[in-house]
């Protein structure tokens, strides 16, 4: 913890709905329920980005570069080691704490970014024409 973010804690509160709306609006991004009724997970061409544990609603868990989930750790309160992921990769963001909704979609777009790194060069460049023919289908 930084001397900074050991003073005044500002807190915020993200709308699941909207992080909902944000992920979704992620080219290739589907949502799913794939280990029960209890978490909602986000993947962008069958990779999971994010999870959202139902029961509370209050966090979401999304990859993350080794070195820069170190970073945020000590940087914020409200963001932590995930819960039942590789600690080295995933952090969990609590949306009640220190982590303005702005950080939040930044780490939610640098998570989908790890996601298609860790792809294939060919999947990468197929990933790279989807999004260009989905950003000239949203603008007619």
């Amino acid at each position: 913890m930084t001397e900074e973010s050991a003073g005044a804690l500002e807190l915020f509160l993200m709308d699941i709905e909207k992080l909902r709306e944000y992920c979704l609006q992620i080219p290739g991004a589907e949502e799913s329920l794939p280990f029960g009724p209890d978490s909602l997970v986000f993947k962008v061409w069958g990779n999971m980005f994010a999870l959202i544990p139902l029961d509370g609603a209050d966090k979401v868990s999304v990859k993350c570069n080794p070195d820069y989930a170190l970073e945020l750790r000590d940087r914020y309160r409200g963001i932590e080691p995930a819960w039942h992921f590789n600690k080295k990769y995933w952090n969990q963001i609590w949306f009640d704490c220190d982590v303005p909704d702005d950080m939040i979609f930044s780490l939610i777009n640098h998570s989908v970014e790890e996601v298609v790194r860790r792809w294939s060069k060919k999947k990468q460049l197929e990933y790279a024409q989807f999004k260009l023919t989905e950003s000239r289908m949203d603008s007619y």
